[in-house]
């Protein structure tokens, strides 16, 4: 088994902090970890770097690291 990205990592706890502010808003957020290397990712979102950030079937990030702040408005925005 591969070891996790510290960066894919720190993209999830980054939209866990993201998903915490907004459901005290009122928002819920559902966060679902997907390996960037499975074939569903690659075929699905055409994903070749990690790590990524898709919000409602759409690639916001791929290949960065946006903080909860980013996160928080790009959730806000796909609303």
């Amino acid at each position: 088994m591969v070891p996790p990205c510290k960066r894919c990592k720190k993209l999830e706890e980054n939209a866990l902090r993201a998903a915490e502010k907004l459901k005290a808003e009122g928002i819920m957020v559902e966060i679902i970890k997907r390996d960037v290397m499975s074939d569903e990712v690659t075929e699905k979102y055409g994903i070749l770097m990690s790590p990524a950030l898709v919000v409602n079937g759409v690639v916001k990030y791929n290949g960065k690291l946006p903080d909860r702040r980013v996160i928080e408005r790009i959730i806000r925005e796909a609303l």
